[in-house]
């Protein structure tokens, strides 16, 4: 019998876009799929809308708000798929992107290989999502893998993995300390036990950007900065476990160099804390400067001004652009809700766009 795929969606406050991303689910060809929501506590109608897919097998559970790790294992623990597909519910997945994952898996016959493919933002109008590939889109050994993605400071978004039970069980449970970076500090572990990653090019994943409202977007809370130092850390700690060497060394480095700058100049502890840890590999870490855009800020209402612009006028950008794409997306007619054709019988889930 073919594998059973385990389909997992965390969802908070989600009611907007759960039903594309359920239907996006449904979609799948690969056959036989399952696909388990946990709702984590949402305070809108998530939960009501996710239930109104029962009918067509989507399973359904609740929580009180933990988080969306502590979401992610309460997924898992219900799960019985042989392969897991992660994926948040304001995303989108091609409807083969399951089955051509699969067949590379079941071609290589090896649980102990990550499988990933191409991502890319949208922000209403999926279609007009543009994939670019990185320097993460192609068969990498962990480490290359590793050092590509902190010397680069790229990511692989969450839905793009494919990843066997086997190796779920070898790197452990999502960490629930993690309030931004929780899925780059889960698959650093499962690259950790993995024997490498295998690219997929024609799988695809549509990842809806959300700016200041994403779980990822640190801005000035205290909190997400901790969580985030303490991912880096980790980070840091993994690839070291892998290789010692020069390459690593700098990589390392550089990643704590990008990083800084959502930590300076309010968090001196971090900032001094990352220089001590860089001066250990061999490098260096220097306070950031402000970018152009902002330092004519700095030089007539003060630093402190200048900084925080740097980290809030972002979001307000994001936020203009995200009303213009969803006026074009209401003018256009509106999309349909998802990537492919479901067939049998689905709600019509109320759409407040």
């Amino acid at each position: 019998m073919k594998p059973l795929v385990s389909i997992l969606i965390p969802a908070y406050n989600s009611q907007e876009w759960i039903g594309p991303c359920l239907r996006s689910a449904l979609a799948q060809t690969w056959e036989p799929k399952e696909i388990i929501v946990v709702d984590d506590g949402s305070k809108d109608g998530t939960l009501a809308a996710a239930r109104q897919f029962e009918q067509a097998g989507v399973r359904v559970a609740s929580q009180r708000n933990q988080g969306a790790a502590a979401a992610r294992n309460t997924a898992y623990s219900l799960s019985r798929g042989e392969y897991i597909q992660w994926l948040d519910a304001d995303d989108l997945i091609s409807p083969d992107k399951i089955e051509r994952q699969m067949a590379v898996a079941q071609q290589l016959g090896n649980k102990r290989l990550l499988l990933s493919c191409g991502w890319s933002q949208f922000l209403h109008r999926y279609k007009e999502a543009k994939f670019v590939p990185s320097a993460l889109w192609a068969d990498l050994t962990p480490a290359d893998w590793l050092v590509r993605k902190m010397s680069l400071n790229l990511l692989m978004q969450t839905g793009t993995w494919l990843t066997s039970r086997e190796l779920c069980e070898a790197a452990g449970p999502w960490d629930t300390r993690m309030l931004g970076d929780d899925d780059g500090e889960y698959f650093c572990r499962v690259l950790l036990a993995s024997e490498g990653v295998r690219f997929v090019p024609e799988a695809k994943v549509y990842y809806r950007a959300s700016g200041g409202g994403s779980l990822s977007y640190i801005g000035t809370s205290d909190r997400k900065r901790n969580a985030q130092w303490l991912s880096m850390q980790l980070h840091i700690r993994y690839i070291r476990s892998l290789e010692e060497s020069e390459r690593v060394h700098a990589a390392c480095v550089t990643y704590l160099q990008n990083w800084m700058v959502f930590f300076y100049p309010e968090r001196q502890d971090v900032f001094r804390e990352a220089q001590e840890i860089a001066r250990s590999l061999g490098g260096e870490v220097s306070a950031p400067r402000l970018s152009w855009k902002y330092a004519w800020i700095a030089k007539f209402f003060g630093q402190d001004a200048g900084w925080r612009a740097q980290v809030l006028l972002p979001r307000l950008k994001w936020s203009l652009l995200s009303s213009l794409d969803k006026f074009l997306y209401n003018i256009g007619g509106k999309e349909p809700s998802t990537l492919h054709p479901v067939t049998g019988p689905l709600p019509n889930t109320t759409d407040s766009r």
